[in-house]
């Protein structure tokens, strides 16, 4: 089979196509043929080792000291399984599937196998590949943290980087649970999110959302430089910071505050949870939920989805289709 293949960190070009063997199902997997699947800000910081401040040595441990440890990276995808083992009996043949193979990676080629009882859904008729295949990052990370930060109807929720994968799933989330959102964003993208639901957009070229007066119940940073030094005037008296990306100061900093004072910070990463991508799906199907696609790129052509995605300029989810 064809994978993209990454054998050292460096630019969008380490990252090439090669054969790689085609993964044979154990007994209680299913081998998925990948029809889509996108290029995340996990895959480029992990491909550049570009980890946030503090986080050098930590990231080798865990990825790969000289190089990635799992060489084909990738996160979420959607496609049709094409085997199953002999204990796999909720899953056949022919099924569309969408599935979030989280840390654990290797989406970026033709076949990816999965045991039938990790984070895999079925597919509904009405939903494509390629947006199927774009909403499990995003997704799973926006419900995890506003569950951990107890996101409740009538709340007034800030999101940082809206525009994002993860930031604009945060905006349909927020809307859907019935919070007022308001999104921080380039002005280009302002449209987009009130299309989305924001009631509020904030410029961050032109205004510092942390300086305006306002307060929020909920500040969720998809970025990284939403600190609590910079934003805690901008939370009630109650509020909650979402540190979606955070340097390891600000995490370690982050339980004395929880402990002295009426703010709480949640942090750290978000869980891989079959019944939120099931969750997602059935957003998706019946239009509560959109993942927002910024472009489209083949397999053949991964090392420029990369660069897409190493701009920080996108929109959305990178999708990578067959």
């Amino acid at each position: 089979m064809k994978a993209a293949v990454c054998r050292r960190y460096g630019p969008p070009d380490v990252v090439t196509i090669e054969s790689w063997p085609k993964p044979v199902p154990g007994p209680d997997d299913v081998l998925i043929r990948v029809r889509a699947s996108t290029v995340s800000s996990a895959d480029w910081r992990i491909r550049s080792h570009s980890m946030p401040y503090g986080f050098g040595v930590v990231g080798r441990l865990a990825f790969g000291v000289t190089a990635p440890r799992q060489p084909i990276l990738g996160s979420e995808l959607a496609g049709d399984v094409v085997e199953i083992g002999a204990a796999v009996h909720h899953f056949a043949v022919g099924d569309a599937v969408v599935a979030f193979s989280g840390a654990t990676m290797g989406a970026h080629a033709e076949y990816r196998c999965m045991r039938a009882d990790a984070v895999v859904v079925r597919k509904p008729p009405t939903l494509s590949y390629e947006t199927a295949a774009a909403l499990a990052f995003g997704g799973t990370t926006a419900l995890d943290f506003f569950r951990r930060g107890a996101l409740r109807a009538g709340d007034r929720v800030l999101i940082n980087g809206a525009s994002g994968a993860v930031g604009s799933a945060m905006v349909q989330l927020a809307v859907a649970a019935g919070a007022e959102v308001t999104a921080v964003c380039s002005g280009a993208n302002a449209e987009a999110m009130q299309q989305l639901g924001a009631v509020h957009v904030v410029d961050y070229t032109r205004v510092d959302f942390a300086g305006e007066g306002q307060r929020y119940d909920v500040i969720a940073d998809a970025v990284g430089n939403a600190p609590y030094s910079r934003v805690r005037r901008a939370l009630t008296s109650h509020g909650r910071l979402l540190l979606v990306l955070a340097t390891l100061p600000e995490m370690l900093r982050a339980p004395w505050v929880n402990a002295t004072s009426r703010h709480r910070i949640v942090f750290g990463p978000a869980a891989e949870c079959v019944d939120d991508l099931r969750t997602l799906v059935d957003m998706a199907a019946d239009g509560r939920f959109t993942p927002l696609i910024d472009s489209r790129f083949t397999l053949t052509d991964i090392a420029a989805a990369h660069a897409r995605v190493e701009t920080m300029r996108k929109r959305g989810s990178v999708v990578v289709t067959e």
